[in-house]
């Protein structure tokens, strides 16, 4: 049947309204799938394909005699932006239909969530974190609240597959669930999933064949892309060359130029912005990142969409999913993604209008950074992004979800919350046994109280002190960091372990600053305007490697195919390495180890988890290892027989218990809660989330090992 004829009458006339000419392909399947199924549904089409709208034009013709008056819909997302930014597109939707639409998160007025939780209707857009503090703070209203929700829409999806945030979600989805008066069906939208197997367990574990795959290949536009290769000096420092080169091709178009750190985005910032105001210009860039202040995030978001000339903004992943800030012609990214996807999802920036294609520009500025840019890129045209996988294990956002349900519950018996938890989709999997561990070791540390005579379970002092937390809503970590103003006016904030001083000069938000004086007890730092200033350092890692994109980069080193889209620079650093594996005819189906004397060098190139778990395995055979590289090269001290040991590692059977002695404490799991879980617990997480000695093996049977003396 034609999906518009499917469509209510209003629907039918909105799109009549809005002058489409016909539906995307994405749409084409997605509104009779929803209208004629009760399944649940994963959209997976190119960014601008009209996925909102293949979701919303058949749930608002569901629900458009109901919404009026009970909340039907819950549009769940990763970002407040994302929300403020969709609610206007779904507010079109809604014009010629009573549903109202509603926002709730941490910049929404307490009286529009007093008066939404008195009469709810419609569509919530919500947050995982304002879901959970509903739980906390509203538990009186949960079941008026859900009780007539018939289904949840989770935008961009994959953003919360392989996280503990994801697994608190999925959690949260299962507890509003058991108040709806049927089981809602999620319907979730992206750009980059991949591994639909998986995809369809988080959803429903227990039907998969209930969950449907609505997927639109390919975004039908041509893309336009270059590599420029400009390396750093002895020093590090990026080269002037590569400012200069980004002013010039960003002059007379709007671009994101996406950088890999808060910090680089504050020095390209200024950099950009004077090159621009040594020709007059004045201010044409922006800066976007997380620890700049929200209301100056949004007014760079405002300033960027209403633009009537061509205006940059640098940031981090902050603008990597789909916030308007108008149309963007060029995506740049200096210095390589760490996944595909990321790579995938940024490119999808540009060229959202029809008939427009997509343009990247990609600068390197050392070696291995030429490499996995090569490599990222490559594998992009290969159309290969990373499966999700999940997070193993969730114990840490179990001990959360306790404490939270036991709020939730205002006391709760043992045995009905290990029922509870053991028909849950994202514990289910758990051993019972664990759970009743981790239930006594809360009680055991006050975390949890027995009442006296019911011997039912309710959040105890120590529960009490971690549940008051405003940072208990999220179950990700963040870094203590300190405020900054300038006189009343906040800019953003600066982790505190960047060892700041009073007279320092930083740039924030785009902005030279001079330290006037740090507040230690209250977290704030006042500053003034400076006229120079060197970026902020933030703490945090780059992320794990898929084991795809070191074997991309051996298959590089190997060939003797030139890089079409990169430039000679790029081409000559190319060439000289690899020379070597030219020089000794090495194929992309062997490792070298490099000797030189009592050194070895072993180029594994191959994934995070499994380079660092064969470092452990090597200490565990007695050699003196350092932590590998990014690429997965371990340095080796010492004359030993390292093939023979290569070989007896590969037949000998290992428990992973036995490589933890061998672990270094920064090389343990972390997170929020990983320390307050019982001994064992951590263990367990820490072997599922960093231990693969199934793939070191398969990684030492796969390739060829050999050894050459330089």
């Amino acid at each position: 049947m034609n999906p518009f004829s499917l469509l209510s009458k209003p629907m039918q006339k909105k799109i009549w309204d809005m002058k489409w000419e016909q539906f995307t392909p994405i749409q084409e399947q997605a509104i009779p799938a929803i209208i004629q199924t009760k399944k649940h549904m994963v959209i997976s089409s190119a960014t601008a394909s009209g996925k909102t709208e293949a979701a919303f034009l058949p749930l608002l013709t569901l629900i458009e005699n109901t919404g009026e008056t009970a909340l039907k819909v819950l549009y769940i997302s990763p970002l407040k932006a994302l929300i403020n930014n969709q609610f206007e597109r779904i507010e079109k939707l809604c014009e010629h239909i009573r549903v109202p639409l509603h926002r709730w998160h941490g910049d929404v007025g307490q009286h529009q969530k007093k008066k939404f939780i008195q009469a709810p209707t419609g569509i919530l857009q919500i947050t995982p974190e304002s879901i959970e503090s509903l739980f906390i703070n509203r538990t009186e209203f949960l079941r008026a609240v859900f009780t007539e929700v018939e289904f949840i829409v989770i935008d961009e999806i994959h953003t919360f597959l392989d996280t503990e945030r994801g697994v608190q979600l999925r959690s949260l989805i299962s507890r509003l669930a058991a108040y709806s008066k049927v089981p809602p069906r999620i319907i979730g939208l992206s750009a980059t999933v991949d591994n639909f197997a998986f995809v369809k367990s988080w959803i429903d574990p227990f039907d998969q064949e209930n969950v449907e795959i609505i997927e639109a290949a390919g975004s039908g536009k041509d893309l336009h892309f270059h590599l420029m290769h400009l390396g750093a000096d002895e020093t590090g420092k990026k080269p002037i060359e590569l400012f200069t080169d980004i002013r010039e091709l960003t002059r007379n178009s709007s671009s994101i130029i996406f950088c890999n750190s808060r910090g680089e985005v504050e020095e390209m910032t200024v950099m950009l912005n004077r090159l621009a105001m040594r020709e007059h210009v004045g201010e044409t860039y922006y800066a976007h990142h997380s620890s700049i202040d929200k209301k100056e995030r949004e007014y760079v978001e405002k300033t960027l969409a209403s633009a009537t000339t061509p205006k940059s903004v640098a940031a981090t992943s902050s603008l990597e999913l789909g916030i308007d800030i108008g149309e963007i012609e060029l995506v740049i990214q200096v210095d390589s993604t760490f996944t595909v996807s990321s790579l995938k999802q940024r490119l999808g920036r540009s060229g959202r209008k029809q008939e427009t294609d997509q343009y990247l520009q990609l600068y390197t500025t050392t070696n291995d950074q030429l490499l996995q840019a090569l490599a990222v890129m490559e594998l992009l045209l290969e159309k290969w992004i990373e499966p999700a996988r999940g997070y193993p294990v969730p114990y840490d956002v179990l001990f959360h979800q306790i404490i939270s349900i036991c709020q939730e519950t205002n006391g709760i018996d043992r045995e009905s919350l290990l029922d509870r938890l053991g028909k849950h989709p994202i514990f289910h999997s758990l051993r019972l046994y664990d759970m009743h561990t981790l239930i006594m070791h809360m009680v055991e540390k006050e975390i949890l109280e027995v009442v006296r005579g019911s011997q039912e379970l309710i959040v105890g002092l120590e529960g009490e002190r971690i549940l008051r937390s405003k940072e208990f809503y999220s179950v990700f970590m963040t870094n203590d960091e300190y405020e900054v103003y300038d006189g009343i006016k906040k800019i953003g904030q600066l982790d505190k372990e960047a060892m700041l001083s009073e007279g320092d000069n930083i740039i924030l938000a785009g902005k030279l600053w001079t330290i006037q004086s740090i507040d230690v007890k209250k977290s704030k730092i006042f500053v003034s305007q400076a006229v120079n200033a060197k970026p902020p350092r933030y703490m945090g890692g780059a992320g794990k490697l898929h084991k795809r994109i070191p074997e991309k980069i051996m298959e590089i080193l190997c060939s003797s195919e030139p890089i079409a889209y990169a430039n000679e620079e790029a081409q000559d650093v190319l060439r000289v390495l690899r020379k070597p594996y030219q020089l000794y005819e090495i194929s992309a189906l062997q490792r070298v180890i490099w000797k030189n004397r009592n050194t070895y060098r072993f180029d594994t190139f191959t994934g995070t988890t499994i380079a660092r778990t064969l470092v452990w395995m090597l200490r565990a055979m007695g050699l003196s290892v350092a932590k590998p590289d990014a690429f997965g090269r371990i340095e080796i001290e010492g004359d030993v027989d390292l093939l023979g040991i290569l070989r007896a590692m590969k037949e000998r059977e290992w428990d992973e218990a036995e490589l933890l002695e061998h672990t270094l404490e920064e090389e343990w799991f972390l997170s929020k809660y990983a320390d307050d879980l019982p001994n064992d617990l951590w263990v367990s997480m820490h072997i599922h989330h960093e231990v693969d000695v199934a793939g070191v093996k398969e990684f030492l049977g796969q390739y060829e090992v050999i050894l050459i003396s330089i």
